[in-house]
């Protein structure tokens, strides 16, 4: 997590949000008055309404200082000056919040960051899907199995996964739980950034056993060891210890999906205009959320953190450019990003003319891919997965297509 210092001067990215000040005619409650999708249903509404008050009242999970300082370097890598590296799981369960898996999570981020740094030279902005990644859309608010119908399952955050009548049940406590297991997640993510975890001097803490396996394992172990024998001749110059190598910043992000919860976390801060999402420093909208009169695009315009919105294949030009001019009318930098999940096979065709329409419009923008979720298939027994062989297709693409666009830098999941 980022520490920057509270009362430093502003910078150019905290002036912009100063100077544009707070949306108007919006409060954090205002999406209740437009159509809103992929929420739950709960049974118990006054439930519902304690959780929600109980959730509000509780300590925030992030701050401004670290929302502005991720602003900061979104707007860098806007102009090319740092790339964004976004990575974690599609959804996150609380039976997963765990040292080990935690710590893996960590590690594949710092070396895949550690590669990067070596390959372009320039610094990396970590983002991790996780500490709040626990609710799902849905295609669908009832599933059948064997005859048997029931709620769909919605995320940890909503209900639980067991295909049960009582299991499927939204349960309003599950917010106050999805809240405690996120701030157990950034403590421990906090402690280990501050505690030496990602020192750059001892890379040996981010190995992970199937690196081993990898053809390319022996050309990382000859990154890594190069690297410390650099660090070491710069200290044995200088004389000083390069203590600044000693940490790194990770910054959180998720889908802000379950309005009410989202709002419950939404607050004002002292010596900030505006309000802010204190639930995560990064949340999107996702393709199915995304319309231009609905709930979640008018919670978002509010909140004066970055925030992204998934780009499909089904995104036209004016829709795209319509959310630009809601989200951002004062073309501030450093608050748009744009993960596109195309899909290998449409790609070539659908992303170009977007790249362009964003360009002429001169909306500030940080574009990143997300070669994932656009190449999902199913197995015969329903289970979803992907074929390396297109992720990979996707992502070379998507560098293709940026740098024939003269899109200074790319970042990527």
């Amino acid at each position: 997590m980022n520490s920057a210092a509270k009362g430093s001067p502003l910078s150019p990215v905290q002036e912009a949000v100063q100077a544009v000040g707070p949306a108007r005619d919006w409060d954090p409650g205002s999406w209740r008055n437009f159509p809103a999708l992929q929420q739950a249903t709960y049974p118990d509404p006054l439930a519902l309404d304690a959780a929600l008050k109980t959730l509000a009242r509780l300590p925030p999970l992030v701050t401004s200082w670290e929302i502005l300082a991720l602003r900061e370097q979104i707007a860098e890598a806007q102009e090319g000056r740092r790339f964004v590296l976004q990575g974690g799981d599609c959804a996150e369960s609380f039976d997963e919040v765990c040292a080990p898996l935690i710590t893996n999570r960590l590690k594949v981020l710092l070396q895949m960051s550690l590669a990067l740094v070596h390959g372009l030279q320039m610094p990396v902005v970590r983002i991790g899907r996780f500490a709040g990644q626990y609710a799902k859309p849905r295609s669908s608010d009832m599933e059948t199995r064997n005859g048997v119908t029931l709620p769909t399952y919605r995320g940890d955050l909503v209900n639980s996964i067991e295909f049960t009548e009582q299991a499927r049940i939204p349960n309003p406590e599950r917010l106050l739980d999805a809240h405690a297991y996120s701030a157990m997640t950034m403590n421990f993510v906090r402690s280990l950034a501050d505690g030496g975890f990602a020192d750059v001097h001892h890379t040996e803490y981010w190995n992970l056993s199937w690196v081993e396996h990898s053809p390319l394992a022996d050309e990382f172990h000859r990154l890594t060891e190069s690297l410390g024998q650099s660090l070491r001749f710069l200290e044995t110059i200088t004389g000083r210890d390069v203590g600044s190598l000693r940490r790194v910043d990770f910054f959180t992000s998720h889908e802000a999906l379950h309005l009410p919860y989202e709002q419950a976390q939404t607050r004002q801060v002292p010596r900030q205009r505006g309000w802010f999402n204190l639930g995560t420093h990064f949340p999107w909208i996702g393709m199915r959320t995304a319309a231009l009169d609905g709930a979640h695009v008018e919670y978002f315009r509010g909140i004066r953190n970055p925030v992204a919105i998934k780009v499909g294949p089904g995104i036209s030009r004016d829709w795209l450019l319509g959310l630009l001019d809601k989200l951002n009318p004062g073309r501030e930098p450093g608050r748009m990003v744009l993960i596109h999940r195309m899909g290998e096979a449409h790609i070539e065709e659908k992303l170009p003319p977007l790249i362009r329409a964003v360009q002429d419009s001169g909306s500030p923008v940080l574009w990143i891919s997300d070669p994932m979720h656009g190449n999902t298939e199913s197995t015969g027994d329903g289970i979803k997965t992907r074929r390396f062989g297109k992720i990979l297709r996707e992502m070379e693409l998507a560098f293709e297509i940026h740098r024939a666009h003269n899109v200074s830098r790319k970042s990527r999941r």
